[in-house]
């Protein structure tokens, strides 16, 4: 399967932040959007992801202190980013070896998406189990 399908199925919501965000306020949006990381843009380009892994490395590292300091100073501004056209084995591969659990999806240079770790399972997920029923039925009918 690909990115542009798994979009099509669970839309292309992205919520993005300011980079000059509190950490506080950025968990309070990470917490009412029920999500497991932010996008974190400048203008139109993304410049960051700030992830519950950055909130925590933080916290552990500032206390409660580093709650009033800005996201730029915790996210993950090495972003990896995931196109359309790939599938679903290659974003496994690229989350696995980068141990990074979203992806922002880019086509055409926009913002189109963000794929997670979550959403590659549920596809295999569905992938494995229409494969296993197809056999199933290769087999009865034999």
């Amino acid at each position: 399967m690909l990115v542009a399908e798994i979009l099509k199925d669970k839309g292309d919501a992205v919520y993005a932040i300011a980079p000059g965000l509190s950490l506080a306020e950025a968990c309070g949006e990470l917490e009412r959007r029920r999500v497991g990381a932010l996008i974190v843009c400048q203008d139109d380009r993304v410049v960051g992801v700030l992830s519950e892994r950055d909130v925590v490395r933080a916290v552990a590292r500032e206390g409660a202190a580093g709650l009033t300091r800005p996201v730029s100073d915790f996210m993950t501004g090495d972003v990896v980013f995931a196109a359309p056209a790939e599938t679903v084995s290659i974003l496994m591969e690229r989350m696995t070896d980068r141990r990074i659990r979203h992806l922002p999806v880019l086509a055409g240079g926009r913002l189109a998406g963000v794929i997670s770790i979550g959403d590659v399972v549920k596809c295999q997920i569905a992938e494995a189990t229409h494969e296993a029923e197809s056999l199933r039925t290769y087999i009865a009918a034999g």
